[in-house]
């Protein structure tokens, strides 16, 4: 199948994608991870005012990089008999975590459930800023003009997924050999980087991600939507583009495609062929570069929008042993 506006179907099969990684990429997300690891905090559970029969729900809170407030939700069958099987609930760019009723379907199968709020965006989670440059909006490019890459953004929201798994993984009433994460857009990019930062993560299902191959977006001219703020940056920084390697460099840290080399999961990943949001080569850039056990389905006649029996799908992926 031709995808008119990026590249053929079995061009994609093959493509790993082209922005730059950074020579030093691995260590940067150990020292990330290692200063993530020594906060000392766990997991704060505020009972929610909701009624539900048979199942605990929470509003969640911990200590992220930074000293940053991160907020969440939780809920959890009553009575739970032995650790149970977690879901994490990651979401799409300027939204926030899902809310109890979209947890409950979890519970009703007897496993624990986690949304949690990427910092900046729609829910509670707090962005304690300090960097130089652009706050009006732009996450991808916030940080980009401190000369220090770990003030990058999404640095600290993907730092803030896999703490999340690395605390709810300390939980007695978890099973911390079969914790699984998912997402769709901004929440696809973010569970390809949960998996990549947990590695004792067991599954995860990634659905059309965001925050992948940034140079192949402004290549085939699709720097808009959500990746609209590359434009933004470019017309007000670098209109002439003399430093363009060097800023497609440094959003190679915040890149997925990178991070996907890293995932142990076994993987489940959705793509809408007719995707001008996140194109489709970026998607097959993250699928192509992950080395674990995988599958992808094709949605041939879909693009960034909402997939027919998608969560039935990743339902039975998730349960399936």
């Amino acid at each position: 199948m031709p995808l008119l506006f990026d590249m053929p179907l079995e061009e994609c099969k093959k493509y790993k994608g082209i922005n730059p990684c950074p020579k030093d990429f691995d260590e940067y997300w150990d020292s990330s991870l290692a200063e993530m690891r020594a906060i000392d905090t766990e997991i704060e559970f505020v009972p929610a005012k909701w009624n539900f029969q048979n199942v605990e729900a929470y509003d969640i809170w911990y200590t992220g990089v930074n000293g940053a407030r991160i907020h969440g939700r939780c809920v959890k069958p009553i009575n739970l008999t032995k650790p149970a099987k977690t879901i994490l609930m990651l979401h799409g760019y300027s939204g926030q975590g899902d809310d109890f009723p979209a947890l409950l379907s979890w519970a009703a199968q007897g496993h624990v459930a986690f949304s949690v709020d990427a910092r900046g965006q729609a829910g509670y989670s707090e962005d304690v800023g300090g960097v130089k440059g652009n706050t009006l909006s732009g996450h991808i490019i916030r940080g980009l003009d401190d000369e220090d890459p770990k003030k990058l953004l999404f640095r600290a929201i993907f730092l803030d997924c896999a703490q999340l798994a690395y605390l709810v993984m300390k939980l007695d009433f978890v099973d911390e050999k079969d914790v699984c994460c998912m997402g769709g857009s901004q929440g696809g990019g973010l569970s390809t980087a949960c998996a990549s930062l947990e590695p004792r993560i067991k599954k995860a299902s990634i659905t059309y991600p965001f925050l992948s191959d940034y140079k192949r977006i402004w290549m085939i001219d699709l720097y808009k939507d959500a990746y609209s703020e590359l434009s933004w940056y470019f017309r007000n920084r670098d209109p002439h583009h003399e430093r363009e390697e060097e800023i497609w460099t440094k959003l190679g840290y915040i890149d997925v495609h990178h991070l996907a080399r890293r995932i142990k999961a076994e993987v489940l990943m959705n793509t809408g062929l007719n995707d001008t949001v996140c194109p489709p080569s970026t998607q097959f850039a993250v699928y192509n570069n992950i080395s674990s056990k995988k599958r992808h389905k094709f949605w041939f006649d879909y693009g960034h929008e909402g997939l027919p029996n998608e969560w039935n799908i990743i339902s039975d992926f998730f349960n399936e042993e």
